[in-house]
């Protein structure tokens, strides 16, 4: 378990804003993921964690021991952390083969098993027929495959992955993952996993810590997260689309129903507890769920639409709507409604999420 407040302030310079990072969290064994545009403190967060940049206050711990704590001045160094850091740019040795940079990284086990070890991490990561080359001689993949073995090798009680998959084409990101939930399921020691990638976190992340400016503001599962942003800055975060200001007209607790008045049309929506008549709320709908159709004269929860744009996907087609309205359609689904004149946007009443917190003076740009 690793347990972490940290506090890190950094003053504005002349050609320099000042920045702030102040979060505390937990996590335990899995997949833990900092989310996060850059800029947001991800990466400063591992490095305080590492030990290779000292925090101004807080404690971090891990399994009861101490690593860094302000007011009794422990502030162990790294290599006395048990933690293991796999960079962004791997960090291998570049005059050495990858399998002396492991034997390097290998100084805690006996000498007599060094071979043993450094073998038995080689296979386990498929490096073995490239075990003799130097970084520069194999692929993006292989070096960030030996670079997560070099952290493992010492048995460390912490992996810090800095953006792993930066830079790697779609086999070998796939690739990435397969190890990663591979080491994950064999090692059940905490992973911190930085990433700006949303995707990434729903396929690896068992928990998501979401941070802006330096601070966290949501926690919670992946998918959790994703369903139900807490504010209208998450959601933006996130990268979801659909993201309107309407106004509650209705509520019926005995139906379990409300209203919602957007742009001059009302849409049906579920209860929403803790509101009143006349509240303004941020709204969201994943492109996925809305629904789109032929026709001239909305039906309930529909609205005619503007068709500014098809954009071609690998998987889907997104179309895109004035009003800042965007559907995406399976391709075939597309293909079907391609020629259509006049557009109809549904609103499944259930899909519709009201943001936990609305952000009142924000205006939707």
């Amino acid at each position: 378990m690793i347990e972490a407040h940290i506090r890190k302030r950094f003053p504005p310079g002349p050609e320099s804003a000042g920045f702030l990072l102040d979060i505390e969290f937990q996590a335990g064994p899995g997949v833990s993921v900092l989310f996060g545009p850059s800029g947001s403190g991800k990466t400063l967060a591992l490095s305080s964690i590492a030990g290779f940049v000292k925090p101004d206050a807080g404690r971090i711990q891990l399994d009861g021991q101490i690593l860094y704590d302000a007011d009794s001045r422990v502030c162990l160094r790294p290599q006395l952390r048990s933690c293991g850091y796999v960079f962004q740019n791997y960090a291998l040795f570049p005059h050495m083969t990858l399998r002396e940079n492991l034997a390097f990284a290998a100084v805690r086990h006996a000498r007599l098993e060094r071979y043993r070890v450094v073998s038995e991490m080689l296979d386990r990561f498929e490096l073995g027929p490239v075990s003799g080359r130097r970084p520069h001689e194999v692929s993006g993949g292989e070096q960030q495959r030996c670079s997560i073995a070099r952290a493992l090798i010492g048995n460390p009680r912490l992996l810090l992955l800095d953006e792993p998959a930066r830079g790697l084409d779609l086999p070998l990101r796939a690739s990435l993952y397969r190890v990663l939930r591979q080491v994950r399921a064999a090692y059940q020691i905490p992973i911190l996993l930085v990433t700006h990638d949303l995707d990434e976190c729903l396929e690896l992340g068992d928990r998501m810590l979401v941070l802006r400016e330096g601070r966290l503001v949501q926690t919670g599962t992946p998918a959790a997260v994703r369903e139900r942003p807490a504010s209208i800055e998450v959601a933006r975060l996130l990268g979801l689309t659909n993201l309107f200001r309407a106004e509650i007209t209705a509520l019926d607790p005995g139906r379990g129903q409300s209203r919602l008045r957007f742009e001059g049309f009302e849409l049906a929506a579920a209860y929403l507890p803790g509101h009143f008549i006349g509240d303004r709320v941020w709204v969201s709908m994943p492109s996925e769920e809305l629904r789109v159709s032929a026709g001239a004269r909305p039906g309930p929860n529909q609205t005619s639409a503007r068709l500014l744009n098809a954009c071609q996907r690998s998987q889907s087609v997104r179309l895109e709507f004035a009003g800042d309205l965007s559907v995406d359609l399976p391709r075939a689904e597309f293909e079907k409604q391609k020629h259509n004149k006049e557009w109809l946007i549904e609103f499944p009443a259930a899909a519709l999420r009201v943001l936990e917190s609305g952000g009142a003076n924000e205006n939707p740009g």
